[in-house]
């Protein structure tokens, strides 16, 4: 964390309006000091932790395409900024199987107080000073679960709630790009949309949650290739929005 901050943001100085804007709820695996999850350690380096190259991919967006982002500084175990404060699993006590013995009997209003609110109160005063044209969650996939056999085939999925309207733009123009493309999938967005929903539908802002693939972006190579990706076709998708 920086200055004990749950998140930080890059690019976002001198912005002119009408951009677009990353958030990347996901990104980081850190545990503040003071918090004990009771978990292997190695763990903080799986899913369950954070989305895998999501935060190389924020990082080269802002840094080299000129589209800022609002990233995470805290472990989706430790507060979950990707779920409503009501949510029994915002400090979650179990992910994909694996138990997080810490979280049982937690402190939630405390969790939510040091890292939730201000995490989302400053993206909202954030989009309130760029009036982004569209917004990008970003997040990534395992290509399987450890509860489950089931494979993922999707490079790339578009997740959303009710407005469909960039997405439907987003899966067009990736599947142009011979990818397999997924459609509210491996996850759907009508169940789990809590920061879009927040921040971008009950504002009447476009969106595109879009979900990657962990194999095609464990590389800082593959993160580089995504980045200029993401970059030319939702930079086309908010000119249709």
């Amino acid at each position: 964390m920086i200055d004990n901050l749950p998140y930080r943001q890059v690019g976002a100085d001198d912005v002119r309006p009408g951009g677009l804007l990353v958030v990347a709820d996901h990104a980081s695996n850190h545990v503040p000091r003071g918090i004990e999850l009771g978990i292997d350690p190695r763990l903080l380096n799986e899913h369950i932790a954070l989305d895998i190259g999501v935060e190389g991919i924020a990082d080269r967006l802002a840094r080299r395409h000129g589209i800022p982002a609002h990233i995470a500084c805290v472990s989706r175990l430790v507060c979950d900024f990707h779920r409503n404060e009501d949510d029994r699993s915002v400090v979650p006590t179990e992910s994909d199987g694996k138990l997080v013995p810490g979280n049982i009997g937690a402190d939630v209003e405390a969790r939510l107080n040091l890292f939730h609110r201000p995490y989302h109160y400053e993206l909202g005063k954030l989009i309130e000073r760029i009036k982004p044209r569209m917004l990008i969650a970003l997040h990534s996939f395992t290509p399987s679960l450890d509860t489950s056999d089931e494979e993922r085939p999707w490079e790339v999925s578009l997740l959303y709630n009710k407005d469909d309207t960039a997405a439907r733009h987003a899966i067009r123009l990736f599947g142009e790009q011979g990818l397999n493309v997924g459609d509210n999938q491996p996850y759907s967005g009508k169940e789990l949309n809590a920061t879009m929903d927040r921040h971008a539908e009950a504002n009447g802002i476009p969106y595109c949650t879009v979900e990657i693939r962990q194999d095609q972006i464990d590389t800082k190579a593959g993160q580089a290739r995504w980045a200029v990706m993401l970059a030319d076709v939702l930079g086309r998708v908010a000119l249709e929005v």
